[in-house]
């Protein structure tokens, strides 16, 4: 799914037919817009700084969701750090630039280009001769031929994740001198770009032993400005120190510790000194901006005295009693609860300073804004039940307001908020076009009119279980289980109870917004209690775990964030729509755990946009844990939320993700990566004919048709593009949120003493 890392080619990812009529697809969109250039809705956010103004030495403790169980990135169980790793120590012939397009690598490459046509397409890679091995060995023609081998897919022995673009290569050999590299296609090969980055050792890559088992733990030869010096699993620590065989710019810092940190535990872990960069949740940028602004400002605040000084700290006489009354302000009480709180016992009075403390150390970090290089979508289903009709799922995706979505999720974050208009490629890169219009905005009566032609009306006898007529609108007051029975027995909630969590958050908004908009810590403690939390909620409290925000391949968070507050969905349509005696209810499964608190806030929207043409939706909590495999994978849901990474060579990438599903040999259905199991023999011509033209501007509007294609059989529904929000330490530079761009790992370090940043995005 998403990926954290920010790569060349995104690691991925992770039957309906058109027919005459309502179903008649539009003229396509975006084609007129074809040679105008996109631009990148948020610049990266990374406190720019001139190499001279970066001092040397120093370590940089980076926060990652997890430690790379191989450091292969070719193999299935290949991780966001894995990537990190990789294009901190291995060679890569491209780079993406800030707009999400692949750029030469001069480190590595002098020039590649295509040199021959007919009878078979030949490029010509002319390597920097500077380019050696951390053994001395130069890089070289032997290598590309090593890793040509593992991955075409022609041994089974390799245990491989993926060979795109490599079962294309015919041979691969020595050019004019050992400094080219001459490849040759047995097919056409538009995205020959994506091939060798990175670039492993023929040493790791020459025997199916070497690949499936010397890089999962170690590598001992790497070409980059660093190498890898330790994989601590105890400790939870990878090491990687400044090379000393590295030819280009030296790296500034001595060592990069990658530590795994839980994402509910990264504010702590700042706090504590113990990270300087952590890619953070919505709840911690609250406190960091909080903590900040105490920092920034004169005067008084609840957490800071006057000049910016802790008004609780040593020498104060204030006490604790007043720090206790500052936490319990900040944990979203009023004064006169505040005022409660302070005559509370030590343990809350510990855990008011406690907080207090880990504030004062937050002044010393700022959070970096940028959007990720991956979108959040709405997935529907299309294999069985109401959504295998191509027009009720038009009718969804047309009662769906994607901008009220986006600037519910991206404004509060202080980022533009602009509902991405393709599933192929977001703003910025060669690919994009906005080419909804082949599908059409939101369109209440239009929905309505699609659901009535798919013989969806309203007020249709719905039969009980036992057979019986129930009276009109009586299944909608009890409960209809056609579509959500099963998640029922997941733990699944009523649409009542989604509203109900819905209400809350949005009187915990109001709160907020009574008392400056101060935003709830993610980092709590036991003791303070979510006043806003009622009886009916504490049951489900017992299901929060973290959300692991990778599903697959170091992908990152299945659907995005969103503020607290969302508005209560409203009222389901008084009268039911029916069909052969089945009511109209969809199952919407989302993950349980406490880290995708706002995902359920976005589908609580989207199911009050739902009901307003008499679309029901029945919320079905799952385990986190259970989420991608048993669900999504499996194809146990109608409606979903997840993410996918943009990649800079979609007519490769994407071509899984929306190829039409086909019976496999066991009688089972094939689906690559589309769960949703909405595709068409059109979409996958169009990929193909994109992957094999060499003409980029063919290939540009091939996509773009075929992206068209995608909207208008409405299998998934792209939403926003997902925010990047970076804690970094102040006086770290070159870092942050990357957005689009590959990381200049290098150039990362802290600043001179006196030395100031570029001017950029960065502020709190």
């Amino acid at each position: 799914m998403s990926n954290d890392g920010v790569g060349l080619r995104a690691v991925m990812r992770s039957v309906a037919f058109l027919t005459a009529g309502a179903l008649a697809v539009p003229a396509l969109a975006g084609c007129s817009s074809e040679d105008t250039a996109s631009k990148p809705l948020a610049e990266q956010d990374i406190a720019p700084a001139a190499r001279d103004q970066v001092a040397d030495g120093g370590t940089l403790h980076w926060a990652v969701d997890a430690l790379p169980e191989t450091l292969n990135t070719f193999q299935a169980d290949a991780n966001a750090t894995t990537t990190t790793v990789a294009q901190a120590v291995l060679p890569s012939m491209y780079r993406l630039d800030a707009n999400g397009r692949p750029q030469v690598n001069p480190d590595y490459l002098e020039s590649a280009k295509v040199v021959e046509t007919e009878p078979k397409q030949v490029v010509l890679y002319k390597l920097n001769q500077q380019a050696v091995w951390s053994d001395g060995r130069e890089i070289g023609a032997a290598d590309f031929a090593a890793q040509w081998r593992a991955l075409s897919g022609k041994d089974s022995a390799y245990w491989t994740a993926r060979n795109a673009g490599y079962e294309r290569i015919e041979k691969i050999e020595r050019g004019a001198n050992d400094l080219e590299v001459r490849v040759t296609f047995a097919r056409p090969y538009a995205d020959w770009r994506s091939l060798f980055s990175p670039l492993y050792p023929k040493d790791v890559m020459g025997t199916p032993d070497s690949f499936n088992d010397s890089a999962r733990k170690k590598l001992k030869v790497t070409a980059g400005p660093f190498r890898l010096k330790k994989v601590d699993r105890k400790d939870g620590e990878v090491t990687l120190a400044r090379s000393e065989r590295w030819w280009g710019h030296p790296a500034k810092l001595d060592e990069i510790v990658l530590t795994a940190v839980p994402r509910d535990e990264r504010t702590g872990a700042l706090a504590a000194g113990d990270v300087d960069l952590a890619e953070i949740d919505p709840e911690s940028l609250g406190r960091i901006t909080l903590a900040a602004r105490a920092g920034a400002k004169t005067g008084s605040t609840p957490l800071a005295g006057p000049g910016g000084l802790s008004a609780h700290g040593s020498g104060s006489n204030l006490g604790a009693a007043a720090a206790l009354r500052s936490w319990a302000v900040a944990h979203e009480g009023d004064e006169e609860t505040a005022d409660d709180e302070a005559g509370a016992g030590k343990k809350k009075r510990e855990a008011a300073l406690a907080y207090e403390r880990q504030q004062t150390a937050l002044k010393g970090f700022e959070v970096r804004r940028s959007l990720e290089p991956a979108y959040t979508q709405l997935a529907l289903n299309g294999a069985s039940g109401p959504l295998a009709d191509e027009r009720v799922r038009r009718a969804v995706a047309r009662a769906l307001d994607r901008k009220e979505l986006a600037k519910a999720v991206l404004t509060p974050l202080g980022l533009p908020a602009e509902p991405v208009g393709s599933h192929l490629a977001l703003s910025g890169q060669d690919a994009y076009a906005d080419n909804s219009g082949a599908l059409g905005g939101q369109d209440t009566e239009g929905a309505e009119a699609l659901l009535a032609d798919a013989g969806w009306v309203h007020g249709g006898p719905v039969k009980k279980e036992n057979g019986e007529k129930a009276e009109e609108g009586e299944k909608a007051d009890k409960g209809e289980k056609a579509a959500g029975a099963e998640g029922e027995k997941s733990g699944g909630t009523s649409e009542k109870e989604s509203a109900k969590e819905s209400e809350k958050s949005r009187k915990k908004s109001d709160k907020e917004s009574e008392k400056g908009s101060r935003e709830k810590s993610d980092n709590e403690d036991p003791a303070d209690e979510d006043s806003a939390d009622s009886e009916d909620d504490k049951g489900d409290k017992g299901d929060d775990k973290q959300y692991a925000n990778k599903l697959a391949q170091g992908g990152a968070p299945a659907g995005a964030y969103a503020p607290k507050g969302t508005p209560a969905p409203a009222a389901a349509a008084t009268k039911v729509l029916a069909k052969n005696g089945k009511a109209l209810a969809l199952r919407f499964v989302l993950p349980s755990g406490p880290g995708s608190e706002t995902l359920r806030t976005v589908a609580g929207r989207i199911s009050s946009m739902l009901a307003k043409v008499g679309i029901r939706t029945e919320i079905s909590k799952v385990s986190d844990e259970s989420y991608f495999k048993d669900h999504i994978a499996s194809g146990q849901y109608d409606l979903a939320l997840y993410s996918w990474p943009a990649s800079a060579f979609p007519a490769t990438d994407a071509r899984p993700i929306f190829a039409k599903p086909v019976p496999a040999a066991d009688g089972s259905l094939n689906v690559e990566q589309n769960y949703t199991r909405v595709g068409t023999d059109q979409v996958d011509q169009l990929f193909d004919q994109a992957v094999t033209t060499l003409d980029a501007s063919e290939s540009r509007s091939l996509i773009r048709k075929a992206d068209s294609r995608i909207w208008a059989a409405a299998g998934s529904i792209p939403l926003y593009q997902r925010p990047q929000l970076t804690a970094a330490r102040k006086n770290l530079v070159n870092a942050g949120a990357f957005g689009f761009q590959t990381p200049v790992y290098e150039d990362m370090g802290f600043l001179k003493k006196g030395a100031k940043p570029a001017s950029g995005p960065s502020g709190n």
